[in-house]
């Protein structure tokens, strides 16, 4: 490379010099909001001041010389703000995770690599597993999850369970009564078997050997395949056993243990009330979005128009065709139990409306609402109340929820949840954010609306 002319060397020399010089200034504006920070911590006082930090920002706007647009101060200092919040969030480390290890498992055997199987393999290395031998069928994606998850792949179910502590059994419904026979004529004596199928009164019905536990996590979604399966997919998430009454004890601590170390939480059920719940809270919402599409297909128009609404509700129709019709015909009697419940519950309605009936209606609403609010409590651990809603306008355009995100983040602002809506290229959508606290919240919309966001 030609040396640069004496005057672009000489440009270089003097830009390095400004750097350095602005280096210099940055690590000294850091030791003064360390001191800030110390300040306000001694008297309790919020350290984040949104309407300050707004007003620095204008007023360095309104004294900028250029060339840089006020729009480039703006951008550059905003960034300046976070990072410096960013950087004292780096010296107080989070807390170690104090999720349990599986300890006193060393080999799990797992038959059926699909999402669960190879997420159960994944959790179960995170947890300190030593060896997790795998199995499939289909052979094709016992390679892709072996690959995925460092799984060690056998030839056979025989082959995988030989030296097994633990056996977990991830394959379809449809197919879990002959898997899990399989598996227990294979498993050593002293070997635990569980499964996750979703439905369990026919398991529990159809085996009395001690070794069985039957099981179900509440994870999962719209994808399947060993490819989306992840380490976390179980953190946090309930973990259903349903024991049968011979169940050997040891076995079901053996289970429990290890739903643990894979960060769920066990919760006990008997075999028919897991199914019942399951029939409402899963299967009964999988089949009402599978009818309200159907019914909205066959209206001209309806599909073109519909709102977020509409799209939420039937976020989960059409999901994979034969698991789903395995589990609709394995439970189908409690589903149709559900499906009356809310026959009798449309007819009420029905009939509401015909009659203009307005007290019952404000009734069922503000009923619907009590109920959400339990549910959300539950979800969440705190009272509805505490948890705020904000909405924020967002344009159709790279990195727009990346500097939302990191607005709040540099803020210590925890999004407990959130959901975007697509309203249209033009319009952009609507992301709506939970946070936890009225004083959190009120930070939240002070923060984006400086940035120009409209936040409600």
């Amino acid at each position: 490379m030609a040396d640069a002319p004496p005057e672009l060397a000489a440009l270089r020399a003097e830009i390095a010099a400004v750097d350095r010089t602005l280096l210099d200034a940055l690590n000294r504006r850091l030791e003064l909001v360390k001191s800030v920070r110390a300040h306000k911590d001694a008297t309790n006082v919020r350290f984040v001041d949104a309407e300050r930090e707004s007003a620095l920002l204008r007023e360095l706007e309104s004294v900028n010389r250029g060339p840089l647009s006020d729009r480039g101060v703006g951008a550059i200092f905003s960034a300046v703000l976070d990072v410096m919040k960013q950087e004292l969030q780096i010296e107080r480390p989070a807390a170690p995770s104090a999720r349990p290890q599986a300890v006193g498992i060393e080999r799990v055997a797992i038959i059926g690599t699909g999402l669960l199987g190879t997420s159960v393999g994944l959790a179960a290395g995170r947890a300190g597993v030593a060896s997790v031998a795998a199995f499939d069928a289909d052979a094709t994606r016992l390679r892709q999850a072996a690959t995925r998850a460092a799984l060690d792949a056998r030839s056979s179910v025989a082959e995988a369970v030989s030296d097994a502590q633990l056996v977990v059994v991830a394959v379809p419904v449809g197919s879990a009564v002959a898997a899990i026979r399989d598996v227990l004529a294979a498993a050593p004596d002293d070997a635990t078997v569980t499964d996750v199928a979703s439905t369990k009164r026919s398991l529990t019905e159809s085996f009395d050997d001690p070794r069985f536990v039957p099981g179900h996590p509440v994870a999962g979604g719209e994808t399947s395949g060993p490819d989306r399966a992840t380490a976390e997919l179980f953190d946090g998430a309930t973990w259903f056993l349903t024991p049968g009454p011979g169940a050997d004890a040891a076995c079901v601590e053996t289970v429990q243990r290890f739903v643990s170390a894979l960060g769920a939480r066990p919760l006990r059920r008997e075999a028919v009330q897991h199914d019942r719940l399951l029939a409402l809270t899963s299967h009964l919402p999988h089949a009402l979005a599978n009818a309200l599409m159907r019914i909205a297909a066959g209206e001209p128009g309806a599909l073109e128009s519909a709102g977020a609404s509409f799209r939420e509700m039937t976020r989960v129709a059409g999901a994979n065709t034969s698991v789903w019709t395995d589990i609709f015909l394995e439970n189908g009697d409690l589903i149709a139990g559900a499906v009356a419940s809310l026959r009798a519950e449309l007819e009420s309605l029905e009939r509401a409306l015909a009659d203009g009936d307005r007290p019952y209606l404000e009734r069922s609403i503000a009923d619907a609402q009590e109920s959400r609010n339990e549910l959300l409590s539950h979800a969440y651990q705190a009272e509805a109340g505490q948890l705020h809603r904000i909405r924020i306008r967002v344009p159709d355009r790279p990195g727009v929820l990346a500097r939302i995100t990191q607005i709040l983040g540099a803020a210590s602002v925890n999004i407990e949840d959130f959901e975007l809506r697509h309203v249209s290229p033009e319009y952009g959508g609507v992301l709506v954010i939970l946070v936890m606290g009225a004083e959190t919240a009120e930070l939240a919309r002070t923060l984006l609306r400086s940035e120009g966001y409209a936040a409600a």
